[in-house]
């Protein structure tokens, strides 16, 4: 419960800051799109002004030469007045005087023009570092969202995975109890009572040795030794489950062809084993990994698949270890979860420690292919 609160948690959090930020992303994004076209009619307003101020440069060319003619005109009839008439003075000082506040007025429309100039090229300049701003900040938000969209969502995806392996670690010891009490009563009611039985027939060979012939005694003492081979047996065969011998003794694939042989005869199924490769020996815990993995792959396949024949593939290189189980079961939705899939989990925990590769290919009514890559230790 607590991890789910923690897992739905995460995921609103998550969820608002995506929320947050891509709005955060749209209103930079429209920042960006009104300082572009803001910039866009300060461009044509700019052009618009440079063309003001070169029509007036060259109207204040013609303005000004007009005005040093009538300058001059003036100088002349001032230094000459008495060859002029009083209206015709009158005229050209009235024609320079207009000539030159008209000069003045222009002037100052092309001063202003320019000021309008220069300030429509400072906002430009300002719009432009806003519209590159506003592309970086786009650009940085976008890898915040992939981040929070891809990196981010892996965390739901490593707290249901270790969810699964505090599953699979109770699993763990709930299997460790049940195996110890399968030993238990295994052992209680086999050796145990074996042994027990044995202590009374041998009590009863020491009173038959007393009270009867020395027939009987002896017939007593083989039943004794019958007993005593069954509880020997018995034994063997929990210790077997426990850890098979052969894998020390004789390696991987002679155990695993022993044990295929005795799962087949016990099931009466069909186990082939197919050997490639070489055949030396590996270090105990690949073999012991090996062999586990293979065993809960075959197991898998009787129990749960209803399997008669069963395929088992080892191949040793130089590279790798590989296993390859196939079966004929009934198979079952690869998409689909389901409940007893510890046991994958815990085939999947085996080979990761040796840092190998699972892969399980299975279509219901199709069978189960069971595919585990190991590399070769060094």
């Amino acid at each position: 419960m607590v991890m789910k609160a923690i897992e739905e948690s995460l995921d609103n959090i998550i969820d608002k800051m995506v929320g947050v930020v891509e709005e955060s992303k749209d209103e930079i994004f429209q920042i960006s799109e009104d300082a572009r076209t803001e910039y866009e009619k300060l461009v044509l307003e700019l052009n618009t002004t440079k063309e003001k101020v070169l029509h007036y440069i060259e109207a204040e060319e013609i303005l000004t030469k007009e005005v040093q003619a009538s300058k001059k005109r003036l100088s002349i009839v001032s230094k000459y007045f008495d060859q002029y008439s009083e209206d015709e003075i009158r005229q050209v000082y009235e024609k320079t005087h207009h000539l030159q506040t008209k000069l003045l007025m222009l002037r100052q429309e092309e001063k202003a023009l320019r000021q309008k100039r220069d300030e429509i090229e400072r906002r430009i300049v300002s719009l432009e570092r806003t519209i590159n701003r506003a592309e970086g900040l786009v650009g940085k938000v976008s890898v915040v969202l992939n981040y929070l969209n891809n990196d981010f969502q892996q965390v739901n995806e490593i707290i249901k995975e270790a969810k699964e392996k505090h599953k699979f670690g109770l699993k763990i010891i709930q299997a460790q109890e049940e195996e110890r009490r399968k030993i238990s009563r295994e052992i209680h009611d086999g050796p145990a009572q074996m042994l027990a039985n044995i202590l009374l027939r041998s009590e009863l060979v020491e009173k038959t040795m007393r009270e009867r012939t020395l027939d009987d005694a002896l017939k007593e003492i083989k039943i004794v030794r019958s007993l005593i081979r069954q509880s020997l047996h018995d034994v063997r065969r929990i210790i077997y489950d426990l850890r098979p011998m052969a894998l020390d003794d004789l390696g991987l694939v002679p155990t695993l062809n022993k044990y295929l042989s005795t799962v087949a005869e016990f099931h009466n199924i069909l186990i082939d084993l197919t050997d490639l490769g070489s055949n030396k020996r590996l270090d105990t815990q690949y073999e012991v990994t090996l062999f586990r993995l293979i065993q809960e792959a075959v197991q898998n396949s009787i129990k749960h698949a209803n399997a008669t024949w069963i395929h088992v593939k080892f191949e040793n290189t130089e590279e790798y270890l590989t296993a390859v189980i196939t079966d004929n079961g009934k198979g079952f939705e690869m998409d689909k979860k389901r409940e007893d899939t510890f046991g994958i989990i815990g085939m999947k925990e085996r080979v990761d420690m040796l840092s190998g590769k699972l892969v399980i290919n299975s279509k219901p009514g199709k069978g189960t292919k069971v595919i585990v890559r190991i590399p070769c230790p060094k």
